[in-house]
C-alpha cells in the first residue's frame, strides 16, 4: 500500500520508535533529572495488545520499521512476547532496539529468536567510576558483558555515545579502538538540551570537533549513507574492522529528511522528538475509536510537524518540548 503518512513538507514517515516503558534501571544525568521523574502508573502504560494494534495501524499505511526504546525496555516484563507480536506485523521489516545493555545478556538470545533485529547500546564511557558518575550506578561490567553476548548470539550492534566535554572526550580515540577490536559501528552523539537534564554550552563539544580529534590518528573512509533519513555519517576505519560515526543534532539538520515519529509509554503519538505537538491515542483507543478514527489524528498530527526545529545553539539550550523528559518521550 502506497505510503499515506506524509506531512505538509512531503516528508514520507516510514519509522516509528515506541517506547514501552518509562521506568529505567539507570539514571543517566543528560536523560533524566537528578531529581528523578514521576513515573505513569503501570495501568496507563499501552498494553502490548494496544500497541499492537496501533503498529499495525500505522504499518498498514507505510511504516516499515519500529524500534522498542525506554526508559529502557528491557524492564518491561515479557517484552520477547511484543517482539514476536510486532515480527508478525505485514510491512514492518526491521525491529531494532535502544538499551543501556544492563540486562541484555540475559536476553540477547531470545530477542534475535524473536524477531529483534539489531541493538543500539547507549555507552558514554569506557572508564567504571565515569560510568557510576553518569548514571548513578556501577554497572560497567554487565553492560560489557552484555554488549559481547549481542554479538556471540549474531545482534548487529551499535554503540551510541554522547560526548560531553570534560568528561568522555579525552576517550574519544579509545571507543575508536574499541570499534575495531569488536568490529561493530561506535557513533558520537552531539549533547541535546532537553527538560531538566542540566544541558550546558560548556559541556556542548561539537562531532566536527570529534571528527577531528579521531582524524588525528586514524584515516576515515566515507560510507553510503544507510537510508535518506540518516542521521549519522559514518566512516570506515583506517586498519580496523569496525566503523565510527557522527550524528550532528545540534550542528546539522537533520529535519529535511525526517522519516521519524514516536509513540511514548502512556500512548501519546509524537511527530517530531523536539516540539510539545502529541495526540492521546490510548483515551480513544480504550473508548471504542475504530481505525480510521485513530488514523484520523494521528495524520492530523503529522500535520503539524514543523519543517524544522529551532536552533538550540543560538537559544543557548532553550527547550520546547513541553514538561517531558527524555526518559518520558522515548530514545
Amino acid at each position: 500500500m502506497p505510503n499515506q503518512l506524509i506531512d505538509r513538507f512531503h516528508r514520507r514517515i516510514t519509522d516509528l520508535r515506541v517506547s514501552v516503558t518509562d521506568r529505567c534501571n539507570l539514571q543517566c544525568s543528560y536523560c533524566m533529572p537528578p531529581f528523578g521523574t514521576t513515573h505513569v502508573d503501570r495501568r496507563e502504560l499501552l498494553t502490548f495488545e494496544e500497541i499492537k494494534r496501533l503498529v499495525s495501524l500505522l504499518a498498514s499505511q507505510g511504516i516499515e520499521k519500529v524500534r522498542l526504546t525506554g526508559g529502557e525496555p528491557l524492564i518491561r516484563r515479557d517484552l520477547l512476547q511484543l517482539v514476536q507480536m510486532i515480527q508478525q506485523i505485514p510491512g514492518v521489516g526491521k525491529i531494532p532496539m535502544t538499551t543501556n545493555a544492563v540486562l541484555l545478556c540475559f536476553y540477547a538470545g531470545a530477542l534475535k529468536e524473536s524477531g529483534l533485529t539489531s541493538v543500539n547500546i547507549s555507552l558514554d564511557t569506557l572508564k567504571r567510576d565515569h560510568f557510576q558518575q553518569v548514571t548513578g550506578f556501577d554497572k560497567f561490567d554487565q553492560v560489557m558483558t552484555g554488549i559481547h553476548k549481542a554479538l556471540d548470539v549474531g545482534l548487529p550492534v551499535k554503540i551510541n555515545v554522547v560526548a560531553i566535554r570534560n568528561f568522555n572526550d579525552a576517550e574519544v580515540l579509545e571507543f575508536v579502538k574499541l570499534a575495531g577490536r569488536l568490529k561493530v559501528a561506535v557513533r558520537f552523539i552531539e549533547f541535546m538540551p532537553f527538560q531538566n537534564n542540566q544541558w550546558s554550552i560548556e559541556q556542548f563539544i561539537s562531532t566536527q570537533e570529534i571528527q577531528r580529534i579521531v582524524e588525528s590518528k586514524y584515516e576515515l573512509t566515507p560510507l553510503e549513507k544507510e537510508a535518506p533519513s540518516s542521521t549519522s555519517k559514518n566512516f570506515r576505519i583506517g586498519g580496523q574492522e569496525g566503523t565510527v560515526g557522527f550524528i550532528a543534532s545540534m550542528t546539522e539538520s537533520f529535519c529535511a529528511t525526517c522519516s521519524r515519529a514516536r509513540l511514548t509509554a502512556e500512548g501519546y503519538f509524537r511527530p517530531c522528538l523536539h516540539d510539545n505537538i502529541e495526540v492521546d491515542l490510548k483515551t480513544p483507543l480504550r473508548a471504542g475509536s475504530s481505525d480510521q478514527e485513530l488514523l484520523g489524528l494521528i495524520q492530523g498530527a503529522i500535520w503539524q510537524k514543523w519543517a524544522e526545529h529551532p536552533d538550540f545553539l543560538a537559544s543557548s539550550g532553550r527547550v520546547t518540548a513541553g514538561p517531558r523528559e527524555m526518559v518520558r518521550i522515548g530514545g
